[in-house]
């Protein structure tokens, strides 16, 4: 894939999509597309976080530890943002992810993922968003789970 598709290929990436053409290409030729097959690990718990990912076809597994065993905790599709936290929190990897199926990914350097948000406040504003509806997500379900665990409380 030369230099142009790459950079057609990113536009149609809704985070990307308000991106100037001359940035957009810089980000194509600083990335690298990665591919995984179905099962396998695009990064493990515990790992440093030096890179950020988009879906660019596909989709993971987000996979959590526990005492009692691993807790599939989300699926994520394509034109999704993936190992953002880990590069904000400058703090090792909290999940293990695993491709669903063939995936492709676009993987970006931290410095990289950095740069963007620097100089493209539409796209800081789309992490922000990203960020937020995960948290929601989140605190929706540990609602649920709190009113499980109170449920069996009472019985």
């Amino acid at each position: 894939m030369d230099l142009a598709e790459e950079t057609d290929l990113l536009r149609k990436i809704p985070l990307f999509a308000k991106m100037e053409t001359s940035k957009l290409k810089l980000l194509a030729f600083a990335s690298e597309i990665v591919s995984f097959d179905t099962g396998d690990t695009v990064f493990q718990s515990g790992e440093s976080a030096d890179y950020a990912y988009v879906i660019m076809h596909g989709s993971v597994d987000i996979i959590t530890e526990t005492d009692s065993g691993p807790i599939l905790v989300a699926t994520l599709t394509q034109n999704q943002l993936i190992g953002e936290l880990g590069l904000l929190n400058n703090a090792p990897r909290n999940a293990t992810l695993v491709a669903n199926d063939d995936l492709r990914a676009m993987k970006i350097t931290g410095d990289m993922f950095f740069r963007i948000l620097r100089e493209n406040a539409e796209v800081a504003l789309d992490v922000i968003r990203m960020l937020s509806d995960k948290l929601s997500r989140t605190h929706k379900q540990l609602e649920a789970l709190q009113k499980q665990v109170n449920k069996q409380d009472e019985s």
